[in-house]
């Protein structure tokens, strides 16, 4: 019947055209699925990044030596005082008293050294006659020579309260900027056991510094002279500059983290960085230039079904392949002994995710530096899964930013 073949034949187009759509359509929708991003070739400005504080590069205490009560204040908060200005005065009454007790004793010291004197030389006298015996004469030697070091004992004790009278009165002792008062009139100061601080002085904010905590992890890449851009809250995107001027050697542990004290020496001519400011700072480790490019999301992405011993059998053989072909370093190969080991995923037959096994070197925000491994520039590699967003894991922290995208 003639109804037979076009029924076998509309039979077996039908079936043609599922298995068509079976082999590339679902391979374009498996495809359609994950996110990717291509390798591409450029410059990457390697930095290591910290936080720290911004501090005058000097800053004086200024306290008092005696105790007392505050009865005139003579500066405040963000007053310029001159070396040697007043500051402060504590009610001298006490200190004038003691002077003047003092100065009595010393009077009273006086007199009797004169009085001893006199008679040490009297007696002198009439031991050359005969008249008094060699032993009274020493007795008036000794205390002429008694009362002469109470003279002295008096006059170190009138130049102590004297000194007191003058400690009553608190100088600057530098040209500076008060940034902190921690006093106020009728407030009593005891120095019995410490020197209490009244005044933090500033001597020049134009002049500021930064004391940055490093990881222990980065702290080899930090030099002496490197320069250094930071920002801080207050100013937004603007960007300070500074210099690595210190690298102390005590380190700080905390919660088994170890960081080092970077100081980056700052200047602040127009006054826009405040003492106590959090600032962020990059410091420039290195320009690499013409380098293959990685993104950083590419090399945390794992597929949900993804097998470490697969990858490893998979990447083992391309790379022995694709290093028979001569192609797969990159121009950082230099630096492959010092990179990280990693995994990443291209599209593969049927629109699968297959692995491709890597050794990265520095890093920014963006993108990580291939070194070695069996990827080329412009090949895609997978960055998401879109019906599986929370798929990926892995990868390596990353630091800094200044990815030029392009070379030649």
């Amino acid at each position: 019947m003639p109804t037979r073949p076009l029924l076998l034949f509309v039979l077996i187009l039908a079936l043609a055209s599922g298995a068509a759509w079976w082999q590339f359509g679902r391979s374009a929708s498996t495809a359609e699925r994950y996110q990717t991003e291509p390798v591409v070739r450029g410059d990457l400005a390697e930095r290591i990044s910290a936080n720290g504080t911004i501090n005058p590069v000097t800053l004086v205490n200024v306290g008092v030596q005696v105790s007392g009560t505050v009865e005139k204040l003579h500066a405040d908060f963000n007053d310029r005082v001159a070396k040697g200005q007043v500051l402060l005065e504590l009610d001298p009454r006490l200190f004038r008293a003691r002077l003047l007790q003092s100065e009595a004793n010393l009077a009273r010291a006086k007199a009797h050294a004169e009085l001893a004197e006199a008679n040490r030389k009297r007696a002198e006298e009439l031991l050359a006659r005969g008249f008094v015996s060699g032993q009274a004469y020493d007795q008036a030697v000794a205390n002429a020579a008694v009362t002469a070091a109470e003279v002295k004992a008096a006059e170190a004790a009138v130049a102590q309260d004297r000194a007191n009278l003058g400690f009553s009165v608190v100088r600057s002792p530098v040209a500076g900027v008060i940034v902190s008062r921690d006093v106020a009139v009728g407030q009593t100061v005891a120095a019995s056991f410490q020197t209490p601080t009244l005044f933090t002085i500033a001597a020049d904010l134009t002049r500021m510094q930064i004391e940055a905590a490093v990881a222990e992890s980065d702290i080899a890449k930090v030099k002496v002279g490197q320069e250094v851009s930071f920002t801080v809250d207050a100013w937004g995107q603007r960007r300070f500059r500074g210099k690595v001027e210190q690298i102390r050697l005590n380190p700080s542990t905390q919660q088994n983290v170890v960081t080092f004290t970077v100081v980056i020496a700052v200047n602040n001519p127009d006054g826009a960085l405040l003492p106590g400011m959090t600032a962020t700072a990059s410091f420039s480790v290195k320009d690499h230039q013409n380098v293959l490019l990685i993104p950083n999301s590419a090399l945390a992405f794992r597929p949900a079904d993804f097998d470490p011993r697969t990858a490893r059998e998979a990447g083992s053989g391309r790379s022995a392949a694709a290093g028979r072909a001569g192609s797969i370093r990159s121009p950082a190969q230099s630096e492959a002994q010092e990179g990280f080991p990693a995994t990443v995923f291209v599209l593969g037959k049927g629109g699968r995710p297959e692995p491709r096994r890597l050794r990265v070197g520095a890093s920014d925000d963006d993108n990580s530096i291939v070194l070695t491994g069996d990827i080329r520039e412009g090949e895609q590699v997978i960055v998401a899964d879109r019906e599986n967003p929370k798929s990926g894991s892995g990868g390596r922290p990353v630091s800094g930013a200044g990815v030029r995208p392009g070379g030649s």
